[in-house]
Parts: C-alpha cells; structure tokens; sequence
C-alpha cells in the first residue's frame, strides 16, 4: 500500500496540471492529507462510492498519463544517475566513466 501511495503522489506532482479542479482536490485530500472516503465525502456532501470513484479513476488517467508521457520513469533514471555520477566523482572514476554517465543524463531529455 505505501509503495502505492508514494507512486500516486508522485503521479499527481507531475501531473495534477491535467486533472480538474474536483480531481485535484480529492487526490490532495486523499493521498497527502490522508482523509478517509468517509471525510472526503462529508466535506463535497456526495456519497462515499462517489468519493472512491472519482479516485479510482484519476488513478487510472494518472497512470495513462505516465504510459504516455513518462515524467516519472524519467525522474527515477535520472534521480539514478545523479547517484551513481556522485559515487563516480567521490570514488575518483575514471573521466571515461564520468563521460559516459553525463551522457546517459543526456539521452533521458
């Protein structure tokens, strides 16, 4: 579950521009303030399936978004290579090896 909901969060940082106003607020409410169903329905006065819905079909169009767009895919590869070209530079490596992590950085834009 908390795998799910850091990807979520992630997905809706990159891509919250494209959701409506409702959809913005119920995935905030949800997954950064943690609100229940039950609360999040309270406050928009809907029913709770209603709340759910909604959510359940953001986190269909998110992860659309993603197949299409791929911001976070790219952020993990390059949120990586930043590590790996940290560990190359404090370990001395080579200036090839140091080249060809630049370069990788590079080709994820």
């Amino acid at each position: 579950m908390l795998d799910k909901t850091l990807r979520m969060n992630y997905l809706f940082d990159f891509y919250q521009a494209l959701l409506t106003p409702k959809q913005q607020k119920y995935m905030s409410l949800y997954y950064l303030d943690d609100f229940s169903l039950g609360e999040i329905a309270e406050e928009f006065e809907v029913s709770r399936q209603a709340v759910y819905d909604n959510i359940k079909r953001t986190e269909a169009m998110l992860e659309e978004y993603e197949l299409k767009l791929h911001l976070f895919n790219k952020f993990e590869a390059r949120s990586k290579l930043f590590a790996e070209l940290k560990e190359a530079i404090t370990s001395n490596a080579t200036p090839e090896e140091t080249l060809t992590l630049i370069e990788s950085l590079e080709k994820l834009d």
